[in-house]
């Protein structure tokens, strides 16, 4: 299983990767305000790169249930100089988390590799084109709604199916304007426009989300149902479960997960892999988790 950046090829067939979020924001549900200024983002970018990070995941808009949209000059003011800064540090891939085409674009000149749209291209025409011109790396979200409106009521008659039907949708659409089925993950989207008992069942899905054999990117860390489930209200408190989650999830087929507290979580995928891997459980540090395109 390959997933290709315009610089790198992942090779996902045994090994998966950790997504380090960088919320670059006033307002996350559980770390807005933390690295909101570009020094303290860039020091929290190369810590999770210390830490065991694959790839670093930036945003400057806050998508927690009731957000307000933001602009996207001020999207930019907040992410670009944290891109570049952190570019010229270190190699490691860095994905845009945005659903605007204008801040993908802007981020992927000043060094970004991977456009994260949790609108799934419905909120920005442009933004498959741009992944197709650019040869990003791409992850289709399901969102149902907005960040404002996702959680008010939401309703499905078949969570499982509709959630796949509309990231064959993206996938389609994707193609058809020449986007490289290579560059794509796809993302159920936990938390977003679903229920406690819509996020179970998406969960006890997952290898359904494989879609054409693209790579799932997982994204539980911290969020709210599972203080729903384990009546627990601060996000911090709730490392334990996402850490179970990120073994639970890599076994379940799982290849991208993106998580806050990366040396836990990146520990956790590595046994479960140990597990996994027919070749055995050896450490071998000198493979990389992506090789350079030749």
């Amino acid at each position: 299983m390959l997933w290709r950046t315009p610089h790198h090829t992942f090779d996902l067939t045994y090994r998966g990767l950790i997504m380090g979020v960088l919320n670059v924001t006033p307002d996350s549900f559980s770390d807005g305000g933390h690295f909101f200024q570009p020094a303290a983002a860039i020091a929290r970018g190369l810590a999770m790169v210390a830490e065991g990070a694959d790839l670093l995941d930036i945003g400057g808009e806050s998508t927690r249930p009731g957000a307000t949209p933001l602009d996207a000059a001020e999207e930019l003011r907040r992410i670009l100089p944290v891109i570049v800064g952190l570019r010229a540090r270190t190699s490691i891939p860095i994905s845009i988390d945005t659903m605007k085409a204008r801040v993908a674009a802007a981020a992927l000149d000043a060094g970004a590799d991977i456009i994260n749209d949790i609108s799934g291209l419905l909120h920005d025409p442009a933004m498959a084109p741009l992944a197709a011109q650019t040869k990003a790396g791409l992850v289709l979200m399901h969102l149902r709604g907005t960040p404002r409106t996702m959680q008010q009521q939401p309703e499905y008659t078949d969570v499982v199916a509709e959630v796949r039907l509309r990231l064959l949708a993206a996938y389609d659409q994707a193609l058809a304007v020449g986007v490289h089925p290579d560059c794509l993950a796809f993302d159920p989207g936990i938390g977003f426009g679903k229920t406690l008992e819509h996020n179970l069942a998406l969960l006890r899905a997952l290898p359904d989300f494989q879609i054409h054999g693209r790579p799932v990117l997982l994204g539980v860390s911290r969020k709210s149902f599972m203080g729903h489930l384990l009546q627990n209200s601060d996000p911090l408190a709730r490392e334990a479960p996402t850490t179970a989650l990120t073994a639970w999830s890599r076994q379940r087929g799982a290849r991208i997960l993106r998580v806050h507290a990366v040396q836990e979580n990146a520990q956790a995928l590595r046994m479960m892999e140990a597990i996994l891997d027919p070749h055995g459980a050896a450490p071998r540090p000198n493979l990389p988790a992506c090789y350079q395109h030749p």
